[in-house]
Order: structure tokens, then sequence, then C-alpha cells
């Protein structure tokens, strides 16, 4: 989720939990607290300025931990209550910290990234896997709660309402996503690939909007389908970005099957994508991809890419957390690259 949404959606629990009898400033300070509490999560963005292996291996960690969640709440309640002055010092702020932050991590939770809820314990990443990282609805819904709060400012009920309207939105969203995940199941049975995985990722701009990938040890299928489109759309000339985003994705019936390898097209190709993958360089991809694949010998034969087609986005030319691996001759130790926005081969480690 995006940074400003997790900041309004703190602030809207904020507002939905407020005592009944708060006072003018009181609430001016619990909304405040709200808002940068559910903010704060994301100041692991830092991780970034390290390098892109570092921002995969700690992006969504500790920060947004249910087992360090006491421990934030609790600093982020001490310095707040100095900074907006709040007379009940740390503990009036404490509840509503640890509920921003605990709003933040269950809205990264809900996106396809993943979330490492059990770190530093642990650094599987959980994901439902319902909602696009930038959803317009979501916000909405948050916005709307958070001006019908101002115009009511004497009820919790708008607040709490917005939070009941996100709670059925992401659980429609929920049965969507296994109305896709059907869609991939059907189309792998016809086609005889009964011990394929099935899996299924939100896309931007419609709720209605998936990509199906449908997987086995050495391929993955996929199409971008919108489960409700009876025609297909072409992008217009003077099309805006969200159209020309929203036009990729074909109704089910009419679903344009895509074919990828996990390790390329070719005997030679598998070969070197398979030993380019299982190298200690790739150690961090492995960790992070869910649906890894061969995205071509770049120059040469020992230098192949890899991306996740969980980010390939139609419409969109840039692959983010593309990789490639790179080596001087057979048998020389493999060196991880990446490719920025530009084309441009960066080596990672």
């Amino acid at each position: 989720m995006d940074t400003l949404t997790h900041a309004l959606s703190g602030a809207l629990v904020a507002r939905a939990t407020a005592p009944r009898a708060a006072a003018r400033g009181a609430l001016a300070r619990r909304l405040a607290a709200g808002f940068l509490a559910c903010a704060f999560p994301d100041l692991d963005f830092v991780a970034g300025f390290l390098g892109p292996v570092e921002y995969l291996r700690y992006h969504r960690g500790v920060t947004h931990s249910l087992v360090l969640l006491p421990l934030w709440a609790l600093a982020l309640a001490w310095l707040l209550a100095k900074l907006l002055r709040e007379p009940g010092g740390w503990r009036a702020l404490y509840g509503v910290c640890a509920l921003g932050i605990g709003a933040h991590i269950a809205g990264d939770w809900i996106t396809s990234f993943g979330t490492m809820v059990l770190a530093p314990l642990s650094d599987r990443r959980a994901a439902l896997g319902v909602t696009f990282i930038i959803d317009l609805w979501f916000s909405a819904i948050v916005v709307a709660g958070l001006l019908a709060s101002l115009l009511l400012r004497r009820s919790r009920l708008p607040a709490a309402a917005a939070l009941a309207a996100l709670v059925g939105y992401v659980s429609w969203q929920w049965t969507l996503k296994e109305e896709a995940l059907e869609f991939g199941r059907r189309w792998a049975e016809a086609r005889g690939l009964r011990e394929a995985s099935v899996s299924a990722y939100p896309r931007p701009v419609s709720p209605f909007n998936w990509t199906v990938i449908v997987s086995d040890a050495e391929t993955h299928h996929f199409a971008h389908v919108n489960l409700r489109r009876t025609a297909a759309r072409e992008p217009r000339p003077g099309d805006g970005l969200l159209a020309r985003l929203d036009a990729a994705y074909r109704p089910l019936a009419d679903a344009r099957w895509e074919r990828r390898g996990r390790y390329g097209d070719t005997d030679d190709a598998r070969m070197l994508a398979r030993e380019a993958a299982g190298s200690p360089a790739l150690a961090f991809f492995r960790w992070f991809a869910e649906a890894p694949a061969a995205d071509g010998v770049a120059e040469g034969s020992d230098c192949i890419g890899f991306l996740d087609l969980r980010f390939v986005t139609p419409g969109r030319e840039f692959v983010p957390f593309r990789f490639e691996a790179c080596r001087e001759r057979p048998g020389a130790p493999w060196r991880a690259f990446r490719r920025d926005g530009a084309g441009v081969r960066v080596p990672v480690n």
C-alpha cells in the first residue's frame, strides 16, 4: 500500500477508536499520532539507498513486524508525546500508535509483495495477495471516511463505517481472487496440466483486473484478464495512463495466454539458466521471487536475466526487480547485476 494511504488509514483508525468524550485538542493529537504511526513502518525505504538487494531483504521487515510492534509503539508514543505536547505523556498515545502500526502491517499484508510479519524471528513473507499496491478504490474509501468525519465531528460512526467498508471491500477482493484462481485451474485441467500450481495477482485500475499464472517445473503460462469484461478494449490515441493500463486485461473468454520458461526456451539456455539461478549470487532472488522466469541471454553466452512475473505489468515497459547473473567464462563465479530504468546494468554484489 502507498504510504499516504497508510497514513490516512491510521488517522481513520484513530478517529474510529477515539473515546466518545475526547476533547478537541486530545482528538487532534490522537489523529496526528495515528497518521504518523501508520506511516512509520515505511521508513525502511532507506534500505533502498544501500542497494536493490538490501531493499528486497529488508523492506517490509523489522519495521513491519508484529513481534516488534509493541517496542515500536512504545518508542513512537514517547517521541510523539514530546512532539505533540501530549499532557498524558506516552501512555496516552501508546494504544493509538500500536493500532496505527498494526493497520500498516495489515495494509501491506493484503498486497502481493509480502510482509515479514515475524521478523527478525523469520524472513518468511506473508501475503494475502488480494489488493494491488496502489488501489484507488481502497484509498477512496479511506478519504471518504475522513471527510465524513470532518462533517460529523462528534461522531465516530463515519470512521467506523469506513473501516467496515474496507473490511468488506478486501473480503470481496478475496472472492475475486478465488474466481481468478478457478479460471486458471480450469484452463490447466483442460490442457492436462494437473500437477501445475495456479496463482493470481491483483493488477492496477480495477479490482477485476488480475494476472493468472499456471506454473510447472519448467514453464509459466500466464494471462492478463478482467473477470467481468465481456469485450476486449484496445488502447486508443489520446488515452491516459490508467486507460492504457486497463485496456490490457481481456475478457475470460478471450484471454491471451503467454508462455515463459523458468530457465529459457532452448537446451543451451536452460542449462546456463539453471546454473545461474542456483548460484550463490542469486540466492536473494530465489528467496524473494514467487514466479521466477528467465529473461533472455543479455550479452554473450555467460550472462542471463531473470524476472518475477508478479511484477510484469502490461502497458508498462519497466519491470522492477529484474536481475542478471553473469560470469567472465565457464567455471568462473557468477555475479549478480540489475537493470535500472534506463536499461543500464548495475552490479549488486
